[in-house]
């Protein structure tokens, strides 16, 4: 599946829109879910646009504690989670397309988004390069994440959901 990886860090890059600056080249792992780390980056704050984060929005910013709590609590529904930054076109344009799968997915799958610019810890544990970065979060523990960064057409969010979850 072209743009999918199945937390594969090494072929990451090759799927990026808006990169993010690298500081070092350590990739420990994610303590906290489990998945393989990233380069640390680090970004200054970006003021947030309002206009992105409404709070009647299906797809919810959360914190990192936040999708931490989803991640290990019981769902019986696909975690989908939008790693975004605020000043990344292709992230708004993906933006949109998420918030109409998660109408047309509203009782079938959970969309969530993090700001990277406010997690920008929790991003880099989660092995986020480029942007828009989506993670793929099955309710059965067995099954391993899917990864997928850039822009990434509606067709191919659907196929994950119906056919990998």
């Amino acid at each position: 599946m072209a743009g999918a990886l199945h937390c594969s860090p090494s072929l990451a890059l090759s799927f990026s829109h808006c990169r993010l600056p690298p500081s070092s080249l350590s990739l420990p792992r994610c303590p906290r879910l489990g998945l393989a780390g990233s380069r640390s980056w680090r970004r200054a704050s970006v003021t947030t646009s309002a206009k992105y984060i409404r709070e009647d929005y299906l797809v919810k910013k959360l914190t990192a504690k936040e999708v931490q709590e989803l991640v290990k609590g019981e769902r019986t529904v696909p975690l989908i989670v939008d790693f975004y930054a605020t000043w990344c076109g292709p992230c708004i344009l993906m933006a949109q397309e998420l918030e109409m799968l998660a109408v047309e997915y509203e009782n079938n799958a959970l969309f969530v988004k993090v700001d990277t610019d406010d997690e920008y810890e929790f991003a880099r544990d989660m092995q986020v390069r480029g942007l828009p970065t989506l993670y793929f979060i099955s309710p059965d523990p067995n099954k391993d994440a899917i990864r997928t960064e850039g822009l990434v057409p509606p067709e191919m969010i659907k196929n994950i959901i119906d056919n990998e979850m």
